[in-house]
């Protein structure tokens, strides 16, 4: 693709102008801490810039406070306002009619097995490697929990309905054919037969 071989630095990126090219039949969220929405939001952008952004968003999408606890180790925030970007983007979720999807920001599959990432982050000359982000797969049960304090209603919402339903919106696609694909050689059947059987009576009579 284009982000590997086009526009490469350090790590595959992508131009929004190109998501623009080909916009139809892709649906775009707003990212993890590091999206524009959410440093806009964070930063306190003013309300027309934060509306040029949800807008050209399909879905908002909040994580668990501990994905975003380096912010606070760093002295740059608090937890309560790690919950209170949340809840902002929430509400513009309201306002504009965009679906809040809460997510992992899934990087690996169990707690245990952020010893993989450390070893990655700390090859990549990351001081912080060994203070890792608790970006495993979490259960239904444990994404509730972390967005209690949107109520139970709504972080029903966040963490089961809007996730189903980005989830419908996708097409099933399969990389490569579902069913298996020999090599079509014609009459390769009765060939193949003819082999045996001549092989077998020139060695058996």
């Amino acid at each position: 693709s284009d982000s590997h071989v086009k526009y490469f630095h350090r790590q595959p990126r992508i131009p929004k102008s190109e998501y623009l090219k080909y916009r139809e039949g892709l649906i775009i969220g707003s990212a993890c801490e590091a999206g524009e929405l959410y440093q806009a939001v964070y930063g306190g952008k003013s309300d027309e810039e934060i509306t040029r952004l949800v807008n050209f968003y399909d879905y908002l999408e909040i994580q668990p406070n501990g994905n975003n606890m380096f912010m606070v180790r760093k002295g740059e925030t608090t937890v309560e306002n790690l919950i209170e970007v949340n809840k902002q983007i929430v509400k513009l979720g309201e306002k504009f009619n965009k679906p809040v999807v809460a997510t992992c920001d899934v990087h690996f599959l169990n707690p245990e097995d952020e010893v993989y990432r450390r070893i990655i982050m700390a090859g990549k000359g990351f001081d912080d490697a060994d203070d890792q982000a608790p970006l495993f797969l979490r259960t239904t049960e444990e994404m509730l929990a972390e967005f209690s304090y949107l109520g139970p209603d709504k972080a029903e919402e966040v963490v089961i309905t809007n996730t189903n339903r980005i989830a419908d919106m996708i097409e099933s696609l399969s990389p490569v054919h579902p069913d298996k694909a020999p090599p079509v050689i014609p009459h390769s059947e009765q060939t193949l037969r003819d082999i045996c059987y001549n092989t077998a009576h020139a060695m058996y009579g």
